[in-house]
């Protein structure tokens, strides 16, 4: 049987590690500028951030601010290191504490309460690729926010075949954070 081309670059892919990743930025190769990841062993263009991807992801960090208090750390457009390919970029953790940790080294998966990605133009990247990672890694819990559908897809019980559970959020409420028994985040008026 007569192999395709692209099989044959499947076979002889090579898959970047964070260390290559940070060497390559080092070295120039990645601009300071450029919005890339690494997912899975590949460098990841990323869309430019629009109005309303940038409003919601400034509504939920000021409401996460106020919920996690000093009971977590919340990091914004920030590094986490989920294994040795992979480096997104979540839109939002929420994180263990102390934060003085992350001075060395980024989160990891065992750091991780929730992540939170909002998509606009990144949507089929964002629940397709990166929900995947987040559950593999075993991310206990992952939101999905569709800015310009208003939908909040809310992602648990991680394993090797993705999230086992999810519900849309319905009726923008009061939704618990995980790992947190005092932090409840307020989705009510949400834009």
């Amino acid at each position: 049987m007569a192999t395709s081309a692209q099989d044959l670059m499947l076979q002889h892919r090579h898959r970047y590690t964070v260390d290559d990743y940070h060497r390559m930025a080092d070295a120039g190769i990645l601009s300071p500028e450029a919005r890339v990841q690494l997912i899975d062993g590949d460098v990841i263009e990323m869309p430019p951030i629009g109005p309303p991807h940038a409003s919601m992801v400034t509504e939920l960090q000021n409401r996460l601010f106020r919920a996690v208090e000093d009971a977590a750390v919340v990091r914004v457009q920030n590094p986490v290191r989920l294994g040795p390919h992979d480096e997104p970029e979540p839109d939002l953790a929420v994180v263990t504490q102390p934060a003085a940790k992350y001075r060395t080294r980024h989160p990891e998966p065992a750091d991780i309460l929730l992540v939170i990605e909002v998509a606009d133009s990144s949507l089929a990247l964002d629940r397709d690729l990166k929900l995947r990672r987040y559950a593999d890694c075993g991310i206990p819990e992952a939101w999905l926010v569709d800015a310009n559908g208003k939908t909040i897809l809310r992602c648990r019980d991680p394993g090797a075949a993705g999230y086992g559970s999810s519900e849309a959020i319905e009726g923008r409420q009061r939704v618990a954070i995980p790992g947190l028994p005092d932090g409840v985040l307020d989705l009510r008026r949400l834009p």
